[in-house]
């Protein structure tokens, strides 16, 4: 789709809503029209950064006390699921940075949810193991099913119905989303399973445009959104890493790793105490990015002990997305990220419209309501999707990249970026290079680590103090993530490619 859309003259930005339309329809199991989005764009006339942060919002009468109203949180439940935002991403993404019309942007997609798709083995396994809750979650339901269960492998999948609304849109602009049938359907829905969503709600949804955070590292610049997005978290990990010879240690080593992990699990302690919703609450970025203060926190690891507790500094006394990069010929380049956040989210699914609902709300804190990010009405929620770039010291364009996963995105990213700029990998090594993560729970959770390490890395960290866990299989694309990139050449201008082998995608030439 974004192929198609770069050959009959869409720039960058263009491509990357195709390809993230389409993706709604061929993998409903990571992302869709039920989800949020976030991008940056890089624009090589004035080689600027620009971040589009396209996360919905908590319905305005939902607050803890209606929460415990209704007999407590669920994270798949109603009150989870935040208003979607990704229609107006793209639509927003495709006129602020692109040339084309959202209509013709959203044809290939509309094309292929008409017309059917091979249905892959992967995701045909992520579908199959949510078919149930899609069973459970009411008659709609079965609009994501064949016969009350899931498609199989190999089977080719049609979606009429959001391909009906992906032509509203098309048509009526995304007022015929969050004004039209589909906010009428998403209402209903909800309040069938106890909801406080109204209409008023998504008719007055809007992306944000925000400056675009970054730090620097080994001479180049690192860009990611701000929050509500977790993005600083990997930027904070490279202020503190930046104080390490790491590129003096060998590349799996466990003393590298050990760096790694602990300058992460730094940053998660003050990213979960202070990212929130900056509309709603003070977020203090500059000193989060501060250099003195990444000084300050380094001082706290030790070469050969694992930190006990990892804390915020600054406090007093599972995970489903799709990501993509593209670039166009004019040097342009968009990193675009699109999200349901847990498979197919809230398995919530409007009637007649074929996708299912986000539960990113379940980004929320609800056990504190003094905490930055405590559960409100009208407030972004703790955001884990994260597109990111890296621009040289002239100011051109290093590289378009992510990692899918959760609160896995930070840590692939920052272990991508010291592949690149420590290690001199290219683009696909350095995606291929193994890795580590804390997917539970950071910063204290355990350790995965991928097993082709090797046992005697695993039995050294385990000695530093870390709680480690083995990772292979199949389930290493969920801990460790799936990430994609964009290289480009500072002498020859060629894009190099680089797609994850943990999971399904590609690099694609135009």
């Amino acid at each position: 789709a974004g192929l198609r859309i770069l050959r009959e003259g869409g720039n960058a930005a263009d491509a990357a809503v195709a390809a993230a339309a389409a993706l709604a329809v061929v993998e409903p199991t990571s992302t869709g029209i039920g989800g949020d989005c976030f991008c940056l764009f890089y624009r090589t006339d004035d080689q600027s950064v620009s971040a589009m942060n396209g996360s919905g919002r908590a319905p305005a009468a939902l607050d803890l006390d209606v929460v415990e109203r209704c007999g407590g949180w669920d994270r798949q439940g109603p009150h989870a699921v935040t208003v979607p935002g990704s229609i107006m991403g793209w639509h927003d993404t495709v006129s602020r940075f692109g040339r084309m019309t959202l209509a013709d942007v959203l044809q290939p997609a509309i094309e292929i949810a008409e017309e059917g798709f091979v249905m892959t083995p992967a995701i045909a396994r992520g579908w199959a193991g949510q078919a149930e809750l899609l069973a459970h979650t009411g008659p709609a339901g079965q609009d994501l099913l064949r016969d009350g269960a899931a498609p199989r492998a190999g089977e080719v999948w049609v979606n009429p119905l959001i391909a009906r609304v992906m032509r509203e849109v098309a048509e009526g602009g995304p007022d015929a989303f969050y004004r039209g049938r589909p906010a009428e359907r998403i209402v209903e829905a909800l309040e069938g399973h106890g909801g406080v969503m109204a209409l008023s709600d998504l008719a007055g949804h809007c992306s944000t445009f925000d400056d675009a955070i970054s730090t620097t590292y080994r001479c180049h610049r690192v860009w990611e959104c701000p929050p509500n997005g977790q993005g600083i978290t990997t930027l904070m990990a490279l202020n503190i890493l930046e104080g390490f010879e790491i590129d003096r240690l060998e590349a799996r080593s466990p003393e590298a790793l050990h760096l790694i992990i602990e300058s992460l699990r730094l940053a998660f302690a003050d990213a979960r105490a202070l990212v929130a919703d900056p509309a709603k609450t003070d977020v203090p970025i500059d000193e989060m990015l501060s250099k003195a203060y990444a000084a300050k926190r380094r001082q706290l690891i030790c070469e050969d002990q694992a930190i006990e507790l990892a804390s915020s500094g600054f406090l007093p006394g599972k995970s489903d997305t799709v990501y993509l990069s593209t670039a166009d010929g004019e040097g342009n380049a968009c990193s675009f990220i699109n999200s349901n956040y847990e498979g197919f989210g809230s398995c919530i699914v409007p009637s007649q419209c074929g996708f299912s609902l986000q539960n990113r709300g379940a980004g929320f804190v609800v056990d504190d309501p003094d905490h930055p990010n405590a559960l409100a009405g009208g407030k972004r929620p703790y955001h884990t999707i994260m597109p990111s770039m890296i621009t040289r010291p002239d100011g051109g364009l290093f590289a378009s990249y992510g990692v899918m996963g959760g609160w896995n995105q930070p840590q692939g990213q920052t272990q991508v970026v010291v592949n690149l700029l420590d290690r001199g990998m290219d683009a696909q090594t350095a995606i291929d290079a193994p890795r580590v993560s804390m997917y539970e729970e950071p910063p204290n959770g355990r350790i995965y680590v991928e097993d082709t390490f090797g046992v005697e890395v695993l039995a050294r960290l385990s000695e530093l103090g870390h709680s480690v866990v083995p990772a292979s299989g199949a389930i290493r694309t969920g801990v460790v993530g799936k990430g994609q990139i964009i290289y480009r050449d500072p002498d020859s201008g060629v894009l190099w490619g680089g797609s994850d082998p943990r999971a399904d995608g590609c690099a694609v030439p135009l």
